[in-house]
């Protein structure tokens, strides 16, 4: 059995533990990303039906993805840390940030989505592989 993932915002008030193994590990360009980050991408892991602990309160704010999703973002509402990112229309979906991580170290990008909105002075991995919009499976 694999190590969970914990982590929280950077106060401490929001703490998560998600026991599992993540879909995906990704890099997002999109214009909400650029947004949400205050940079040119956003980092994600992505579990897929799996345990989710929360403690805390988080405050939420949805917002509509460059693709048409809805997506719902909580953030700590003391220290503004955004922590995770859950989809009304998939409640089986939970991403983290993984900066929110205890381990940082463990976020491996496996590819960057939504290059089509990315910034030219927004450096990522050239050895990724890198695709317009989302891909799918």
């Amino acid at each position: 059995m694999s190590k969970s993932y914990t982590g929280g915002c950077a106060c401490g008030a929001i703490r998560y533990d998600v026991a599992g193994e993540p879909a995906v590990m990704v890099d997002c360009q999109c214009r909400q990303c650029q947004r949400d980050s205050g940079t040119g991408h956003q980092s994600h892991l992505t579990f897929v039906a799996a345990e989710v602990k929360l403690e805390g309160n988080a405050s939420h704010w949805q917002t509509v993805g460059d693709g048409g999703t809805v997506k719902r973002r909580g953030f700590c509402p003391t220290c503004g840390s955004p922590v995770y990112l859950a989809f009304p229309d998939m409640p089986e979906v939970f991403i983290v940030t993984p900066a929110s991580l205890d381990d940082p170290s463990r976020f491996n990008p496996q590819f960057v989505s939504w290059t089509k909105a990315g910034q030219a002075w927004d450096y990522l991995n050239p050895a990724l592989p890198k695709f317009d919009r989302m891909p799918t499976t």
